[in-house]
């Protein structure tokens, strides 16, 4: 069922069913974005419940509800950004739990991912938000570009030069060795 069909009465049960009904639909999705960003479980849990909150509060300024997803990334991504430029520490562990499994050598992929992480770990918020949108949520510039409110040559320039940054940590890692 589309959003928008979910939304067409104005009784306000019906509303607070549809929130629901849609929150419901994206709650996995959306704390795997969170958790692709922030990089622990337990932040990723918080920031996509703290998002939801937010969403709750902002419902009724929602005038497409078939664009539910788009409007409630924005907010969770906003809210992960929160998050990030508060947080004191940089370090992230595992860039998503729902990878597929590994083929030939398992323990091999487990350390490629481990340094992935900590280069990750090593971008500014605004670079490894660029880079999570295009490569996990896998968005187009201007779609990344829309959802942050900034211009598309900016998402070029970032994504530019988190690329140069995480293809030198890999390469610092591929010379101690620890990248397979």
């Amino acid at each position: 069922m589309a959003g928008d069909q979910i939304v067409e009465a104005g009784i306000p049960t019906t509303r607070d069913a549809a929130f629901r009904q849609l929150a419901d639909r994206h709650l996995e999705a959306s704390y795997r974005l969170a958790c692709a960003i922030l990089g622990s479980p337990a932040e990723a849990r918080d920031a996509t419940h703290d998002a939801f909150v937010q969403a709750w509060r902002k419902w009724s300024t929602l005038r497409d509800p078939a664009r539910f997803e788009h409007w409630f990334d924005r907010i969770l991504v906003n809210t992960c950004r929160n998050r990030l430029k508060r947080s004191a520490r940089w370090r992230t562990r595992d860039l998503s739990d729902d990878l597929a499994p590994a083929k030939g050598d398992p323990l091999g992929q487990a350390l490629d991912r481990d340094v992935l992480n900590a280069a990750m770990a090593r971008l500014s918020p605004d670079h490894r938000l660029v880079v999570t949108l295009r490569f996990y949520r896998d968005l187009t510039v201007e779609e990344i570009a829309r959802q942050l409110g900034i211009r598309a040559g900016t998402v070029h320039s970032r994504l530019h030069y988190a690329m140069k940054r995480l293809h030198a940590a890999l390469d610092e890692s591929d010379a101690k060795g620890t990248l397979r």
